[in-house]
């Protein structure tokens, strides 16, 4: 079976032989292939009424287990954004009654971000609805093969997720 990036690689080599494009054969790929998942995220949030950012704050609330609630610094850790960035996901979160702020009990200054029961339950059905996307892209691959692919990727990932800083 060819696919778009089958017809690219072919092109490239006859235009430029005097260069290697076998990374375009494996990248090429997963860069597709993440602009179809990226398709499917927004589906599986938009039927839940959220967007992808949406997810990422009250999903990290959620993995958090009961209480369903970290602070500010620990989201940040967990969704790659900056202070700023992360100050006004959490006002908009709230003002949708998505999550509230209380005192943090250890600190004084600081507050804890909890996720509401509404919060939890529309990152529960998101999640649910997420997975059946995800399900659908890799239908066509054994559970093997799934296996195999994803040491595979986290071979490629896991320098990237454990730089410091």
């Amino acid at each position: 079976m060819e696919d778009e990036v089958d017809r690219l690689v072919a092109s490239w080599r006859r235009e430029r032989p005097d260069l290697d494009v076998e990374p375009l054969e494996v990248l090429s790929r997963v860069s597709r292939l993440a602009r179809h998942l990226d398709r499917a995220r927004r589906l599986a949030f938009s039927e839940h009424q959220l967007e992808p950012w949406e997810f990422d704050v009250l999903t990290a609330l959620r993995r958090a287990g009961t209480p369903y609630q970290l602070s500010p610094g620990q989201l940040l850790t967990q969704t790659l954004v900056t202070s700023g960035t992360m100050t006004n996901r959490i006002d908009r979160l709230a003002k949708k009654g998505l999550v509230e702020r209380l005192p943090d009990p250890s600190d004084r200054r600081g507050v804890l971000v909890r996720l509401t029961d509404e919060g939890r339950d529309r990152a529960d059905q998101a999640l649910a609805g997420l997975l059946d996307q995800e399900r659908a892209i890799l239908a066509e691959l054994s559970r093997a093969q799934r296996g195999e692919l994803a040491g595979l990727l986290r071979q490629l990932t896991a320098p990237f997720d454990n730089i410091p800083g």
